[in-house]
């Protein structure tokens, strides 16, 4: 049992640092201003899905998930291609509508997901992922907007290196602390995924109320 219990509590311990952060947080690394060089599009593409607690809980999620498939790097990538699409359709202006309130709206279903639904089939994985990460993608190119082609390039290559290995090493790290979680996720995976549920939930009630 005490080999078990770091483990958990370390589980324990992020879903409490994603509840107790708000909406207030800072979203944009360089105060929201738009990266004019390559190392400014390089370090914002670094930093905006990190200080963003909606995208990290979302990034922490579809880890988690795909722990359960022993898919590691696969599985991340199609939320990976999606978010690279959701960018260049924002940069090409195409719209698309309460985008915060959308992005709240996945982080739930992804947390429901990792908390709820472990025989969730593989390619119904790939396709939440798909959706989730396109949605991402969108807003999170709203930084970047009006940006030249050398740091826009940047603020991409940094997105995808730095969600990928947060996703990837999330991953990796629960399928090495819980042996078989393919087969029965354990209590504090659950209660990890239920986190960014409630994280996602309170995003929307905020985004939504904006609208009131």
């Amino acid at each position: 049992m005490t080999g078990r219990s770091t483990p958990k509590t370390r589980i324990l311990l992020i879903a409490a640092g994603l509840l107790a952060a708000t909406p207030a947080l800072a979203h944009h690394p360089m105060g929201g201003t738009t990266p004019a060089t390559f190392t400014e599009g390089l370090l914002s593409g670094f930093g905006h899905p990190i200080i963003g607690i909606d995208h990290l809980a979302a990034l922490l999620a579809v880890g988690l998930i795909s722990a359960r498939f022993g898919r590691a790097f696969t599985l991340p990538a199609a939320w990976l291609l999606a978010m690279v699409a959701g960018v260049g359709i924002h940069a090409a202006a195409v719209d698309l509508p309460l985008g915060e309130a959308l992005v709240s709206l996945s982080l739930v279903a992804l947390g429901l997901v990792a908390a709820l639904r472990p025989t969730l089939p593989l390619a119904a994985a790939a396709t939440l992922f798909a959706i989730a990460g396109l949605i991402h993608g969108h807003v999170l190119a709203e930084t970047i907007i009006g940006a030249e082609t050398t740091p826009l390039a940047a603020y991409l290559g940094g997105l995808v290196v730095v969600q990928g290995a947060i996703m990837a090493g999330v991953s990796l790290a629960a399928q090495r602390i819980w042996a078989g979680i393919a087969a029965t996720p354990p209590a504090a995976a659950r209660l990890a995924g239920l986190a960014v549920a409630l994280v996602g939930a309170g995003f929307l009630a905020t985004n939504l109320g904006a609208f009131a």
